[in-house]
């Protein structure tokens, strides 16, 4: 048998020396070698504060409108904050840490903006101009929706 031979042995050919269907090219990986190259990816901790930080924060932004919305961004920051000292420790999350805090100091400036609004409209003279209609069209519905209809008229055109 010549070295072309598929059948001659250390060929990788289909003879019977025990060879068999080897990898393309006849080379097999060594005996005990991890099979798909990379193998197992190292295992990470997850970060639980940076995680709820961020879930608080979200919270927090889509809640900014009501008061509990404050209360969401302030445990967000506190848990964000604590998440970033974990992360400088070698666990991860630092990115989740930072927006939890942002999404909770916007959650918090939207609660007071929304607050803001809410004093300013109950102090403005429009509101004050509807409660001292109200008051004296007592339970006449037809002077109620007159006065109703004078508060819109004067918020929609700034008087």
């Amino acid at each position: 048998m010549s070295s072309t031979d598929p059948g001659a042995p250390g060929s990788g050919g289909a003879s019977g020396y025990g060879y068999g269907y080897g990898a393309p090219g006849g080379s097999q990986p060594p005996q005990g070698a991890p099979h798909g190259g990379y193998g197992q990816p190292p295992a990470s901790r997850t970060n639980g504060m940076a995680i709820a930080a961020l879930i608080l924060g979200i919270l927090a932004l889509l809640t900014g409108w009501l008061v509990v919305g404050s209360l969401f961004g302030l445990i967000a920051i506190v848990l964000g904050i604590v998440g970033l000292r974990r992360a400088k420790g070698g666990v991860g999350g630092k990115g989740m840490s930072i927006a939890g805090i942002v999404l909770g100091v916007l959650g918090i400036l939207t609660t007071v903006l929304v607050i803001a609004a809410g004093v300013a409209l109950f102090n403005s003279d429009e509101f004050q101009n509807l409660q001292d209609c109200l008051q004296s069209a007592g339970n006449d519905q037809a002077a109620v929706e007159d006065c109703q209809r004078e508060f819109n008229s004067g918020v929609t055109n700034g008087q």
